[in-house]
């Protein structure tokens, strides 16, 4: 599901591909549903694109996402809850506690837990249909090595 959310660049919000053309996307947007075009030009990144830095790996968004999701179990991220910057990251080392500091810029903590926020807003249950393709994955595996 995270592959046909996107973020655009210098449009605000997140957006579910609808679809798409020749040289461009039909997009809709999750907070209002308005339909609109992207052009080639426009810097367009798929959510399930996206990992975070760690110390040993890239950790990809939705395991991010079902970090935050367990710790706030399943309710939107109270942004105006923090003070500062150092609590926003105080605050993500505890979600994922091995997140690369020099890398991961508070900025981007922000549009994470803005994304979480924008989904669940938009009731977009990302994380049980991840579950669900996994177990499908899994079912397929084994009916093969059967």
């Amino acid at each position: 599901m995270l592959k046909k959310i996107l973020t655009i660049s210098g449009k605000p919000g997140l957006y579910k591909l609808i679809n798409h053309g020749k040289n461009m996307l039909i997009v809709e947007s999750l907070s209002d549903k308005k339909r609109s075009p992207i052009y080639s030009r426009d810097k367009v990144m798929s959510l399930g694109d996206i990992a975070i830095y760690t110390e040993t790996e890239e950790k990809p968004l939705h395991e991010v996402f079902g970090s935050i999701k367990e710790k706030h179990n399943g309710e939107k991220i109270d942004m105006s809850s923090f003070k500062d910057d150092s609590s926003i990251r105080k605050h993500f080392e505890e979600i994922l506690p091995d997140f690369d500091k020099e890398r991961v810029y508070t900025n981007d903590i922000k549009k994470v837990f803005n994304w979480y926020n924008h989904l669940l807003d938009a009731g977009v249950d990302y994380y049980q249909e991840l579950e669900e393709s996994e177990n499908k994955d899994e079912k397929s595996e084994n009916s093969d090595n059967q």
